[in-house]
């Protein structure tokens, strides 16, 4: 089970296939105008899908050699102009060795004091996050994934995630892969851009970002980083766990990130025939309603709260999924 699963490299070809083939099909005229957002959509799949095979491949799932990790981390993340060493100081570093912990998980929602400490906190919760049932929230759904990696990597030498010397190469590589995409729109021009990549993008960050805000959202802060207290799995149709990786099973990988996913089923089995009580999962769609109409901000490590009004939600616990099934009720939605 530990061994890398080489064979899902495959997918770096087939994905960059579809990405040049959209392109071509715009860039050519080849098909007719009412097609466009259909092939749109085709392109935005593979940035997606790219993303999904670049995280496997950075925990050193796929392949073991580090040279090759990056090259393929840099080359799949190029839709997201992501950094591989970045990602690898953030993700892997970062998140995965402190999850769901209040100031020091980059990706962990804040606390109500650091709400109240910080503009760029309170603009990021209130106006553009999603939660609370804020319809422009869902702006963070369709370009989460370009912002908040670009919010690292300009935060990454203040919060020492990365050495000075390799802070400046990944802002190399970023910039390496916004030059690609700025050259695609000048030899191309701004309609092949639009269908080319600005739609893929925003499709691509709406599949990557559904997941991304349920991995721990709906989780209590903790100081212990326990998977099974901070982390929620997600259900899909076997055919999107296909396409993405199974990329759903995220409490089996916070326990074994360095495994590739394609053995979580036999994860989830044996971890639900030892903790049935503690272990965390619900459809996809229940998980994202969740997040859509509770607040962001933590008053303590197992309630959120809205600020603005003081409506309160517990974050999901084990052994009463009741409780999350309840913050979805209309009554929720209404205060």
């Amino acid at each position: 089970m530990f061994e890398p699963a080489r064979s899902r490299l495959l997918w770096l070809p087939v994905h960059l296939a579809t990405i040049a083939l959209g392109i071509a099909l715009v860039a050519r005229r080849a098909v007719p105008g009412f097609a466009l957002p259909f092939v749109s959509l085709g392109i935005g799949y593979a940035f997606a899908g790219l993303a999904f095979l670049a995280h496997e491949t950075l925990h050193g799932a796929i392949v073991r050699d580090k040279r090759l990790r990056h090259a393929v981390g840099w080359l799949a993340f190029v839709p997201f102009v992501l950094s591989p060493r970045l990602w690898v100081a953030w993700h892997n570093r970062m998140h995965h060795g402190h999850a769901n912990r209040p100031g020091i998980d980059p990706d962990a929602y804040p606390t109500l004091d650091e709400h109240r400490r910080s503009l760029l906190v309170r603009l990021s919760t209130d106006c553009f996050g999603i939660g609370r049932a804020r319809l422009r929230g869902v702006t963070s759904l369709l370009v989460g994934f370009h912002v908040q990696s670009l919010h690292v990597l300009v935060s990454a030498g203040r919060k020492r995630y990365l050495p000075r010397r390799e802070l400046a190469f990944a802002f190399v590589e970023t910039a390496a892969g916004a030059a690609i995409w700025l050259a695609l729109l000048v030899a191309l021009g701004p309609r092949v851009f639009l269908f080319a990549y600005v739609l893929p993008a925003l499709f691509a960050n709406a599949c990557v970002m559904a997941y991304i805000f349920t991995n721990h959202a709906l989780s209590p802060h903790t100081t212990v980083n326990d998977p099974l207290a901070n982390s929620l799995s997600v259900t899909v149709p076997r055919v999107v766990d296909f396409l993405t990786l199974r990329f759903g099973f995220h409490v089996e990988h916070h326990l074994f990130p360095w495994m590739s996913s394609r053995h979580a089923p036999l994860v989830r089995e044996l971890v639900k025939a030892r903790w049935p009580e503690r272990y965390q999962s619900m459809p996809l769609w229940q998980a994202l309603l969740a997040v859509y109409v509770t607040p962001r901000v933590y008053e303590d490590d197992r309630t959120l709260v809205d600020p603005k009004t003081g409506f309160r939600v517990r974050t999901l616990v084990a052994r009463v999924r009741e409780r999350i099934r309840e913050s979805v009720r209309p009554k929720a939605v209404r205060q």
